[in-house]
């Protein structure tokens, strides 16, 4: 009986083997078929749903004409404003009567800033206006020298 069960265990164990082995081929086989054969001879491909592109919304915008003035018998020093973009300009020194215009685009209900700064050379008055669309939104007077200010909306 030892020597008949000693021929059994090596018997199933090339069993267990072939097993394993046609397993690994057919294995083999599925994968190479599922990427060599064409997709039409495997059946009709999934169609995914395909969203709709997405169109950005037209933003309504405005136009408005805007101009920066200084008055004053002396001129303006150090003039700063918010120009055309917001981008911000500077000059040492300008003579007066001096103004700076440009027209500012934007989205329709945007609030807008604009912003002329000077100092005062003295003696006497200097005056600051800013007119949007030909309308004074902003009006500012100084009269002691060497005093910045700005008019501002």
């Amino acid at each position: 009986m030892g020597a008949h069960t000693a021929n059994r265990d090596p018997g199933r164990a090339r069993s267990a083997g072939s097993v394993v082995v046609v397993l690994g081929v057919l294995a083999a086989a599925f994968a190479v078929t599922s990427f060599v054969v064409p997709r039409s001879a495997r059946g009709p491909a999934k169609v995914e749903p395909v969203a709709a592109p997405v169109v950005p919304a037209a933003v309504a915008t405005v136009s408005h004409s805007v101009v920066y003035e200084l008055l004053g018998a002396h001129g303006a020093r150090d003039v700063t404003y918010a120009g055309a973009g917001s981008v911000l300009t500077q000059h040492a020194e300008v003579g007066t009567p001096w103004s700076a215009a440009f027209t500012r685009v934007g989205p329709v209900g945007r609030t807008e800033f604009y912003s002329v700064a000077a100092r005062n050379p003295g003696p006497g008055e200097l005056r600051c206006r800013i007119l949007v669309d030909g309308a004074v939104v902003a009006e500012k007077t100084v009269a002691e020298p060497g005093r910045q200010f700005a008019c501002a909306v």
